[in-house]
């Protein structure tokens, strides 16, 4: 049903992005539903204090729970091990598939059944199931629309945003056996329920994502808005929960606050629809739940990212997709464009510690810097002062003090490097900046009319005839 997406955002970034700028139908609707949402959220905010004072709650509980990391994820698996939940620790994606993998063989499981989950995406989950024979099938209404059309999700938290009801309509009609052409949303909605309700009751595995792991009592926190999370959760006899470690938080105090910033943050909701709670595995006497109850913890580069001080605010991302709706090059390029599982600016940030900064390090430069990122986000990670960061870490020195992540200095040419090597002896010299400005005015005629990127969108850059210092010569005659 699904295909692989190459995830190769160094070579092929530019020429996606191209694609998506020359279509006006798909920018025009992107660009829709991102005043959408921006609309949703501030109605959630009315009073900017309230906001702010949330915000900044929500900032101290995720950077408490990460500085204290290590010891709360010990107490997790603790705790959880108590309640009767089996805890694996994955180091990669690999590592993370062959243990649900095993799980599954283990019991002959033909299907597993998916709530929404963006570690999954991450891991490719669905592919390396596919790939041992095992049917991995999305119940998220958008999941199952992007799996059935054989891509990627384009959004965190809507993943088929880049849809419109006639893609949709075309694309169950000729993927969904006996459904004629509608554009009816209704009807759709419909079509698609009819599908996975089937699938709940045949499959073997449920499988779910996490928003919040709490510590103190071994609970993992799920939400979402259409009950396939509850489903996967409670039907099938197994459930397997995978996650970031970066998830963990202290206290069951801490789950309101974050739960109250992600649901207005993401979709302009005071609460989703469900919030489910899961601290174990259906206890005797009880009439749902699995008799089974597994966790996967990801590392996939989170901990590079936790080692570095001003990177570790990476990790506070409470996955809202907030800097994703704000962000004007997202609006514009879409999900796919960036070509990582997390796309705008928390994919910029966030994928060079899964994927490596030699592969991703175009995406820190495809950013206006306007902060606007920054200003939504509800735990407030310093996401342009990262993505600064990111650009000098793609362009310094092997082996120098500031390549401390995985290939570091992968952008870095050595005819640029000259370039500003030459600019910089120009612009401290106060002789050579005078000699140079002076062939710069009087060359002008010779400044070529390709510039490279700038001339892409822009008219060439030409010198003034005159500098200033022969102007205010000028004018003190």
């Amino acid at each position: 049903m699904s295909k692989v997406i190459p995830i190769n955002p160094t070579q092929d970034f530019k020429e996606r992005t191209r694609h998506v700028l020359n279509d006006p139908a798909q920018r025009k609707n992107f660009r829709g539903a991102m005043d959408f949402l921006q609309a949703k959220r501030r109605s959630q905010f009315p009073d900017q204090d309230e906001l702010q004072g949330l915000r900044d709650l929500g900032s101290q509980i995720r950077r408490y729970s990460l500085a204290n990391l290590p010891r709360l994820l010990e107490q997790l698996e603790a705790k959880l091990t108590a309640n009767g939940v089996q805890v694996h620790w994955a180091e990669t994606p690999d590592d993370a598939n062959a243990i649900a993998l095993q799980i599954a063989q283990r019991v002959n499981a033909k299907r597993i059944i998916k709530g929404k989950s963006m570690v999954s995406e991450e891991i490719g989950f669905n592919h390396a199931m596919e790939a041992a024979g095992i049917e991995a099938f999305e119940s998220d209404m958008g999941e199952y629309i992007v799996q059935l059309a054989g891509e990627a999700p384009s959004h965190i938290i809507m993943p088929a945003i880049h849809k419109t009801k006639q893609d949709i309509a075309k694309l169950f009609a000729a993927e969904v056996p006996g459904v004629t052409y509608t554009e009816d949303v209704d009807a759709l909605i419909q079509i698609g329920r009819r599908v996975l309700r089937r699938k709940f009751a045949d499959a073997d595995i449920g499988l779910s994502g996490v928003n919040f792991a709490v510590a103190e009592t071994g609970t993992l926190c799920l939400v979402e808005n259409e009950g396939n999370g509850r489903m996967c959760t409670t039907v099938p006899k197994i459930h397997i929960a995978i996650t970031g470690i970066e998830k963990v938080i202290e206290k069951l105090a801490h789950v309101p606050p974050l739960l109250s910033l992600l649901t207005r943050s993401a979709t302009g909701q005071p609460v989703t629809t469900y919030v489910n709670m899961i601290s174990g595995p259906r206890q005797p006497g009880e009439k749902d739940g699995p008799p089974e109850v597994h966790l996967i913890l990801l590392d996939n580069g989170r901990t590079q990212a936790y080692a570095d001080d001003e990177l570790r605010a990476t990790l506070q991302c409470i996955r809202c997709g907030a800097c994703m709706n704000h962000c004007p090059v997202y609006a514009r390029i879409g999900g796919h464009a960036y070509g990582t599982t997390y796309p705008g600016p928390i994919g910029a940030i966030i994928s060079p510690h899964m994927l490596g900064l030699d592969s991703t390090y175009p995406l820190a430069f495809a950013s206006t810097l306007c902060g606007a990122c920054a200003e939504v986000c509800p735990v407030k990670i310093p996401i342009t002062d990262i993505l600064v960061r990111l650009r000098n870490e793609a362009q310094a020195r092997p082996n120098s003090e500031d390549a401390t992540l995985r290939g570091s200095g992968a952008a870095r040419s050595a005819a640029v490097s000259t370039v500003w090597g030459v600019w910089a002896q120009m612009y401290s010299k106060s002789g050579l900046y005078k000699l140079a400005s002076w062939f710069m005015s009087r060359g002008r005629a010779l400044s070529p009319s390709d510039q490279g990127a700038w001339t892409r969108s822009r008219t060439p850059l030409v010198p003034a005839p005159k500098r200033l210092r022969d102007l205010l010569k000028e004018r003190q005659k």
